[in-house]
């Protein structure tokens, strides 16, 4: 698939800073592990607490269900994992921002973000649909130009790719951009992509988020302003 490559985007573009969505702006693992425990007790399997399941909401609902069938000593086939996905997706979709909650100083740091000229988007691999859904829930949809899921573009993180695209399509300057997320998804696409990064220690991930060489590690949103400006000054220098 052919992208616009960043060497030829206009540098009058504005800075952006993408975001990845779960276990970066908003704490989502009580409301996915709250659908898979509605999918195991149906299949008549215990609950899965979130305790054991967080460092798995990055990788998505199929994995989340192969873990709580694990758990549950229980054979999952594929095909029968096809359903149940089908299901999660549904019940997930109608119970998307029951307990979810931004992290503490995601929007004063938006606002911070724009007033300074800075155009916002959204990465993440959830689906679109449900991506849209949960901004609206949690009132910050309007932050964004330009909200990109897993099935937005025929591709999706970690192809760089996806980064590229969502940047593009949000009006942004490539040679003006920041990554902001939880995982080593987001930082492996990120440093494909040529594009600085920034992570959060308190989201979804299986490794310390240190040891994924990130540009720069916040452990609060407050100190989100000075670390996106440094990155820029220095991609700009």
């Amino acid at each position: 698939m052919a992208i616009h490559s960043p060497l030829l985007a206009p540098r009058a573009a504005p800075p952006i800073v993408v975001f990845d969505l779960d276990g970066t702006l908003a704490d989502t693992a009580g409301d996915l592990v709250g659908t898979l425990n509605v999918i195991l007790e149906g299949e008549g399997l215990p609950p899965l607490p979130v305790r054991k399941a967080r460092d798995l909401v990055g990788a998505g609902a199929r994995a989340l269900l192969q873990r709580g069938f694990e758990a549950g000593r229980k054979e999952l086939t594929p095909a029968h994992l096809d359903h149940l996905f089908g299901q999660f997706m549904v019940h997930y979709r109608d119970n998307i921002c029951v307990k979810t909650q931004l992290y503490p100083g995601v929007e004063a740091a938006l606002e911070r973000l724009q007033r300074a000229g800075f155009v916002l988007a959204v990465c993440t691999n959830k689906y679109e649909d449900h991506s849209v859904r949960l901004l609206e829930a949690l009132g910050i949809a309007h932050r964004f130009a330009a909200n990109c899921g897993r099935d937005t573009f025929p591709v999706f993180k970690p192809d760089p790719r996806h980064l590229m695209l969502t940047i593009e399509k949000a009006g942004g300057n490539p040679h003006r951009a920041v990554m902001i997320g939880d995982s080593r998804t987001d930082i492996v696409t990120a440093q494909a992509a040529g594009v600085p990064s920034i992570a959060v220690p308190f989201g979804y991930t299986d490794v310390p988020v240190k040891r994924l060489n990130p540009d720069l590690i916040i452990g609060h949103f407050d100190e989100l302003f000075d670390a996106v400006a440094s990155l820029v000054r220095l991609a700009a220098a």
